[in-house]
């Protein structure tokens, strides 16, 4: 761990695709604030659910932070959650800040992309926790032009489903990315 004063920037930590499940938060929470904070950052969580009636208030919120990391677990889920709460706009507003960054792994590298197509192998998209609205389709950030498949060909239970949705992604010639566990893209 970094000493307090080397802690210089703020991270918002997602956990909204893990809305489903509910009794993990708080260890992954705990795990990811850890882990952040060895790289200098001081976190908070970042619910999308407290701006699904006060999306106005979201860009206020990211202009306090300096990184919205967003975890795994439902792809669908943490699409549906960012849309309700308006999150990609919220994040437009802050593209005059080459501080800011957007980050995540597993399901939140996966809403980095243009759409979900393919996801739907790995994640099921009927999922719907308690205060989703029915009505919200899971809408994804379109930081980067190509979707994203995570756990392909890693030493993870998803593995499989992962390799089933890159090929299903490559035979449908829609652009996309395979990251093996632990890799990472940068755009």
């Amino acid at each position: 761990m970094l000493p307090t004063e080397l802690v210089t920037a703020k991270a918002g930590i997602v956990l909204n695709a893990l809305d489903e499940y509910g009794d993990s938060r708080a260890r992954d929470y705990d795990r990811e604030r850890r882990t952040l904070h060895s790289f200098g950052y001081s976190c908070e969580e970042l619910d999308l659910r407290d701006y699904f009636a006060a999306s106005n208030e979201l860009p206020e919120r990211l202009n306090s932070l300096d990184l919205v990391w967003a975890l795994g677990g439902n792809a669908f889920v943490l699409a549906r959650a960012m849309t309700q709460a308006r999150l990609r706009d919220a994040i437009d507003k802050q593209s005059h800040r080459p501080e800011f960054t957007y980050g995540g792994y597993s399901a939140g590298a996966c809403v980095a992309g243009p759409d979900l197509q393919g996801i739907d192998l790995m994640d099921d998209p009927t999922v719907l926790p308690e205060g989703y609205s029915p009505t919200v389709a899971p809408d994804c950030l379109r930081l980067v032009p190509y979707r994203i498949v995570p756990h392909w060909r890693s030493d993870h239970p998803e593995a499989d489903r992962a390799e089933h949705a890159a090929n299903h992604l490559a035979a449908h010639d829609l652009e996309h990315r395979r990251l093996r566990d632990g890799e990472t893209l940068q755009a």
